[in-house]
């Protein structure tokens, strides 16, 4: 079977991203976003994904943080639906519940063709190393979008800020892991449609 990745670069005048991608890898990454907590996450979401992933990005981070982690959020969800391809064979819907500490979130998702993001975390959170916490829903939406899924996403609990993004990142690598896994009963593609 032919590995399922894509590459895509995308320069703007705001950001210049180069994103390479492999859904049925080991969870090796090499990120680079010069943005430290955006590149933590990104790096817990190909190991617990066990999704092979590069990221180098160059972005207005002079500005703020939002382009970068916008753009680098379309650019992964680009690279997953190219990667996937028609979606023949896979599982389609994923969801998990991780904990961090006193934090517990769920993210569910649905690679149905239908982008929508429904997120629900704290209206406002501490700022983390810099990394303003509501860029955490940015990234997402823009995932939603370009990656073609419907997102759900919910803050169960919690307090510490970093403990919500990394329970929120985590939980995303496993829904869309196991979303995107290749299910043998299933005969083609997993819709009454015949397409997503």
């Amino acid at each position: 079977m032919n590995p399922r990745s894509a590459e895509i670069q995308r320069n703007t005048a705001e950001t210049r991203i180069r994103i390479e991608l492999t859904i049925d890898g080991r969870g090796q990454s090499s990120i680079r976003t010069k943005i430290p907590f955006f590149d933590h996450m990104l790096t817990l979401f190909a190991r617990h994904g066990l999704i092979d992933l590069t990221v180098e990005a160059d972005g207005d981070i002079e500005v703020d943080y939002h382009h970068t982690v916008e753009d680098t959020g379309i650019v992964i969800g680009q690279a997953v639906a190219r990667a996937l391809g028609d979606k023949r064979g896979i599982r389609r819907y994923g969801h998990a519940y991780v904990p961090m500490d006193e934090t517990l979130s769920r993210v569910v998702v649905d690679f149905s063709g239908r982008p929508f993001l429904e997120y629900r975390g704290p209206a406002s959170a501490d700022a983390i190393g810099g990394f303003p916490f509501q860029l955490v829903e940015e990234f997402l939406r823009a995932f939603s979008v370009h990656a073609g899924c419907n997102l759900h996403v919910e803050v169960l609990y919690g307090r510490d800020a970093h403990h919500m993004a990394e329970s929120i990142f985590k939980g995303l690598a496993k829904a869309v892991d196991y979303a995107c896994q290749i299910d043998p009963r299933v005969d083609g593609i997993p819709s009454t449609k015949g397409s997503l």
